[in-house]
């Protein structure tokens, strides 16, 4: 049976979070009332001049700058001559042959991969290699309803990376980790907000499949309308069954666009293309090229620490698994809240905070389908929380306990510990009482002790504990007991 190579090239769209659009002063502004963000420059209206927005060359490099790209000393705009609909000027204006960023590339997070994908990665550690980094001005929104179109032109001019990779993934799972290790450094580096559900970060996936014999990538088939990334996944298996059922019934793939519609969960085709378009591209007359270079040097410093560098640091400094720090540096806001949980009390281990955040902070935000912002506790009371069971104030379940109220009321775990009547007795004499009454109730028990079961220990233990009401400081009991039965 012939076998076929599967190859992916991607094409991301990703929304700089500036105050204003790329060609003038108006605001970006999610949401706002159709067609009140817009100005002669962005609505394209004869005489209107562009002027270049620094901030948005300046989060572009530093993209560059995180996924160690190349930014050449001169770069420039074009003009890409295409019809629009929802781009007033007809043309749009971005960069071609002289973009900010060249080369570089995207790691890939283990955690970024689909969670039935996990312990089957076939290339861990893999860094996708990028083509560039080219800085545009986004189109306006088509609604199509039943008795036409509508246009809004506020997101015309909104300032937009395009993220262009190589033709280097070979799996849907591949992708779905590319876009969700993007999205996550993106967030990072505080240049954009990445929400795909807001149209913030947009996504075309070229794919192409080719017999394992031939050495020439297979015709690309572009799939556009991918909506999440989960929606990306879906398509890329469909298209690559679609194009190999097509090849084993002998027939020709033609380079075509097609979309994905995803209550059918097929692709359509839009149009076919034996050659790409003639964009007609020439430098823009408007905007004279940039130096980069002192761009560059000032944004040098601004470059943050990565995922991938925060969790190496995170396994160094807070002795954590290499997976508990791959969950903690996953979203840049639930670092940063470990962060402070570990900092309000150094003396609390790091490894422990780990474990109540994980297993419990996250468990319950999902559970309550929530996010970090949500939460009613704070770092400083986890951390009190969790120093509580290491001085033995409070057991482990009873602090379970007091979690569940935290998060339902973001009461202190002082405060709840008292109401709760939890507070552990640790007094030596009223132990040892205790104690003496175990003792002397099962000298039975006692005779397994001294016979070498030390299991029996327990299980005196734990009828002290029943008899204290869980008061009792188990860990000065263990100590007492041991000391008393020699």
């Amino acid at each position: 049976m012939p076998r076929y190579i599967t190859t992916i090239g991607l094409e991301v769209h990703a929304q700089l979070n500036t105050r204003s659009k790329m060609f003038c002063p108006c605001a970006v502004e999610y949401g706002a009332e159709p067609n009140t963000r817009t100005c002669p420059v962005c609505l394209g209206l004869p005489g209107a001049l562009p002027v270049l927005n620094l901030a948005a060359i300046e989060k572009t490099i530093l993209t560059g700058l995180m996924l160690d790209c190349r930014t050449p000393d001169i770069s420039k705009w074009d003009r890409k001559n295409y019809f629009y609909p929802d781009m007033p000027k007809n043309y749009q204006l971005t960069q071609f042959d002289q973009p900010l960023c060249i080369g570089g590339g995207v790691p890939l997070y283990e955690l970024s991969y689909p969670k039935d994908a996990q312990k089957t990665i076939k290339n861990p550690g893999k860094v996708v290699k990028l083509t560039r980094i080219h800085l545009e001005e986004d189109v306006g929104k088509s609604t199509h309803t039943g008795a036409g179109t509508l246009l809004d032109f506020n997101r015309a001019g909104t300032p937009l990376m395009e993220i262009v990779s190589d033709p280097d993934l070979e799996t849907a799972e591949e992708a779905f980790a590319y876009l969700n290790s993007l999205r996550q450094i993106l967030i990072y580096g505080g240049v954009s907000e990445a929400d795909m559900e807001k149209g913030q970060m947009r996504c075309d996936v070229n794919i192409s499949v080719r017999p394992e014999e031939q050495k020439e990538l297979g015709a690309k088939i572009e799939l556009k309308n991918l909506n999440s990334v989960s929606a990306v996944r879906r398509a890329i298996h469909h298209e690559v069954a679609r194009q190999t059922e097509c090849l084993e019934r002998g027939e020709k793939l033609v380079q075509s666009t097609r979309r994905w519609d995803d209550d059918r969960g097929e692709t359509q085709l839009m149009r076919t293309k034996e050659d790409a378009h003639d964009y007609r591209y020439f430098p823009d007359p408007d905007l004279l090229p940039i130096h980069t270079s002192p761009i560059l040097e000032r944004m040098r410093v601004h470059k943050p620490e990565l995922p991938h560098e925060k969790c190496a640091r995170f396994v160094q400094d807070y002795a954590v698994s290499a997976y508990d720090a791959n969950v903690l540096a996953s979203e840049k806001p639930l670092a940063n809240w470990f962060e402070q949980a570990v900092a309000a009390d150094t003396k609390v281990p790091a490894k422990k905070i780990a474990n109540w955040v994980i297993n419990e902070l996250l468990g319950h935000l999902n559970a309550s389908n929530a996010t970090l912002a949500d939460s009613k506790v704070t770092p400083q009371a986890l951390n009190q929380l969790v120093a509580d069971v290491e001085l033995g104030k409070i057991s482990n379940n009873q602090a379970k306990e007091v979690f569940e109220e935290m998060f339902a009321t973001g009461e202190t775990p002082v405060t709840i510990i008292k109401q709760k009547g939890f507070e552990q007795v640790s007094d030596s004499g009223a132990i040892e009482k205790l104690c003496d009454e175990v003792i002397a109730a099962n000298p039975a028990k006692v005779a397994e002790f001294k016979a070498g079961n030390d299991k029996v220990l327990n299980w005196m233990t734990g009828q002290i504990m029943k008899s204290s009401s869980g008061k009792a400081n188990p860990k000065v009991v263990g100590d007492v007991l041991r000391g008393k039965l020699g």
